[in-house]
């Protein structure tokens, strides 16, 4: 590892040499690729600094436990030895796992699609909470979110909704709510209070730019139709809503959100690059890291990773054993503790792998 480190440091310092070359300022384009392969590099190199300079710390102090002293100042010099290595053995964790390769995804924005599951009216109630949870959080974070299509049910609820959440940040932060949320609760039309229990499923895929995703025009049929959703007359006369098909693939992307159908093909297509992407890399992922996979990195969506319980007024994440209580708190969007717990389980997994 620390060779590793010290590799990471010289390649740092060559780089502050070759930005500072004068020749390079005729050649943004260059100096934009060294400069941001430097600001990569910064945050390992001033942890391994601070690290450094803690061991001639206690390299130092060691050497002082060595000489006489009286026994007032050998007091001291022990204790400060103590804390000081205690600090070493914290910020040796800090440097594993800044040395943790990076998610491609880390920065991007996020798609996110609620579906009713089992449970008929009550899943769709349940997908409209959550999709309010996710808006308020998103609130909280400073991101946007744009609703790109929905399908609403009987009462006032979702069978599925597919929305953008607009921030830096926003996948890595919701890529852990990929899965099916069970909850247990009694209907507002259940006389006799029977607890009913329903699911909805989350899908989070990462933002796929046009860059990453090439998507060739003969390889996409497109068909126009009128919206069935809310928005006025002229959305449910107009064939303003877009349906895109890719045909290798058999994937789909459907837009009605928005009155232009130029925005909705926008959007649509928005979807489709997000969803080709999240195919491609799960494919890689499994072939990589077949055996080793966990259900938060693997995005399965079978198993049920949270219940959110009404009668017991608490919220329990299956993947890490987790129980919170003050459900309106977490459903108001104040979901950060939850997210927290399974960013630090992820974390552990990939350093646990990174040993064997």
């Amino acid at each position: 590892m620390f060779d590793r480190l010290e590799t990471i440091e010289k390649r740092y310092e060559e780089l502050n040499e070759l930005i500072a070359q004068p020749e390079l300022s005729g050649h943004p384009s260059r100096l934009q690729a060294l400069a941001q392969e430097q600001a990569n590099l910064e945050g390992v190199v001033t942890k391994y600094r601070h690290y450094k300079a803690l061991v001639r710390a206690i390299q130092e102090t060691q050497a002082m436990l060595e000489e006489k002293l009286e026994p007032d100042l050998a007091f001291l010099a022990k204790e400060e030895l103590s804390n000081l290595k205690k600090r070493q053995q914290d910020m040796l964790q800090d440097l594993k796992l800044a040395l943790l390769p990076k998610d491609a995804n880390e920065t991007k924005s996020a798609i996110v699609e609620v579906r009713a599951g089992t449970g008929g009216d009550e899943a769709s109630l349940f997908a409209a909470d959550l999709f309010r949870m996710y808006s308020r959080y998103a609130q909280l974070k400073g991101w946007q979110v744009e609703v790109i299509d929905c399908s609403e049910s009987d009462v006032s609820g979702f069978k599925e909704i597919i929305f953008e959440v607009n921030g830096k940040g926003a996948y890595s932060r919701l890529k852990h709510e990929r899965g099916v949320h069970r909850v247990q609760r009694v209907p507002t039309t259940e006389a006799s209070g029977r607890i009913h229990t329903s699911t909805a499923t989350v899908a989070v895929l990462p933002e796929a730019k046009e860059i990453e995703i090439g998507i060739s025009p003969d390889d996409i049929k497109i068909d126009f139709f009128r919206s069935g959703g809310a928005g006025g007359q002229n959305v449910n006369k107009v064939a303003t809503a877009v349906r895109i098909t890719h045909l290798p693939t058999g994937i789909v992307a459907t837009c009605q959100d928005e009155r232009s159908q130029l925005k909705n093909r926008t959007k649509a297509m928005a979807v489709l690059r997000a969803r080709l992407l999240d195919k491609e890399q799960s494919r890689q992922f499994q072939e990589i890291t077949d055996e080793r996979r966990s259900q938060i990195g693997s995005g399965e969506r079978a198993e049920k990773i949270r219940t959110y319980n009404f009668p017991q007024d608490r919220v329990t994440d299956h993947r890490i054993n987790l129980t919170l209580h003050n459900l309106p708190k977490i459903l108001s969007g104040e979901i950060d503790e939850l997210i927290d717990a399974l960013s630090a389980n992820e974390q552990a997994r990939q350093l646990e792998a990174s040993l064997l």
